[in-house]
């Protein structure tokens, strides 16, 4: 992985069909988008990743688009990769939410001119490894990664074995945390916990018995407003580390301004839809707002977009075009 991505590997024929309560559920690998069945048509389909954030932005674009433009919206679940296949392909209409896929970026958008660019989402994506403030307070040292294995004993668990554990989330995420713990010679071993809400339930677990733990983990994520985290300091991230082989990298995580695609024909012809989803644009905090109701209120993402609109009509209303 040359990017920060929470990128997954699953590839198209897996895909699995995720459901938003008021919106209809498309099977991307057997349905194109519905608008491009008639020009004008009042139907979008947009792509939903596994992690809430994403959700958070389909929910509140998906609501937005039936309540106040009278659309239908149909949502997918689909990896990150696979999602810029059927984003060119018209199976879907819109990414919202992209961490950085250069590769992917140059195939559709400069060479094959199916996929076009809709503007920034308005969240900056960091990733990197993160230890509970209760131990940094503990052991200041700690958030420099020459200090790390210092700690490796403190950080053993039943998985890790003889090494400290480094906790990440699903194992379909590619990650960079191999590499790292090889390349800057880290006595730690990376366990993954399935899913991110696995890895949040364990986390909260740690957080509740003042354990100690060290986890790859990301913002924007709502999970901050509960448990306050101290980022340890990899080696800085350079334009010659985007270079390297992925077996190879040895430093930080870039942070990533995150961006919205569209697939060409929708931005051209998909109307009002075309324009909402260019300009929908909000803040980290917006996006954990509503995240959390559905992580950790457990409403319906339609349920949470529903409260989370209501209260902050002056916000979306930029949105709606004229």
């Amino acid at each position: 992985m040359r990017t920060a991505t929470k990128l997954t590997a699953a590839v198209l024929a897996a895909v699995a069909v995720a459901t938003a309560s008021g919106c209809g559920a498309a099977d991307m690998t057997k349905q194109a988008s519905p608008y491009a069945a008639a020009q004008g048509a009042h139907s979008v389909t947009l792509s939903v990743q596994s992690w809430v954030g994403s959700q958070a932005n389909v929910a509140v674009a998906s609501y937005l688009l039936e309540h106040e433009l009278g659309y239908h919206v149909d949502t997918v679940q689909v990896d990150e990769v696979p999602a810029w296949d059927a984003l060119s392909q018209g199976r879907v209409d819109a990414i919202l939410e992209d961490w950085g896929h250069p590769d992917q970026e140059k195939r559709y958008v400069d060479d094959k001119h199916t996929i076009v660019p809709a503007g920034a989402e308005g969240v900056t994506g960091h990733i990197g490894w993160w230890v509970p403030k209760y131990f940094a307070d503990q052991h200041p040292d700690v958030l420099d990664w020459h200090n790390l294995d210092k700690y490796a004993a403190l950080l053993r668990t039943s998985e890790s074995g003889a090494e400290g554990q480094l906790l990440d989330g699903s194992p379909s995420y590619v990650t960079n945390d191999k590499a790292l713990v090889k390349n800057l010679h880290l006595d730690y071993q990376p366990v993954f916990a399935g899913s991110e809400a696995a890895q949040i339930t364990q986390l909260k677990q740690y957080a509740k018995e003042k354990k100690p733990f060290l986890t790859y983990w990301y913002e924007p994520q709502w999970l901050f407003n509960e448990i306050p985290f101290e980022e340890v300091k990899l080696p800085p991230h350079t334009p010659a580390c985007d270079r390297k082989a992925p077996e190879d990298i040895d430093c930080a995580y870039p942070t990533t301004a995150l961006r919205k695609y569209l697939n060409a024909g929708f931005a051209r012809h998909g109307g009002k839809a075309a324009r909402f989803l260019e300009n929908f644009h909000w803040t980290k905090e917006q996006q954990n707002e509503v995240a959390q109701l559905i992580a950790e209120r457990k409403l319906s993402p339609d349920e949470a977009a529903k409260r989370w609109v209501e209260s902050h009509r002056s916000v979306w209303r930029a949105w709606i075009p004229r």
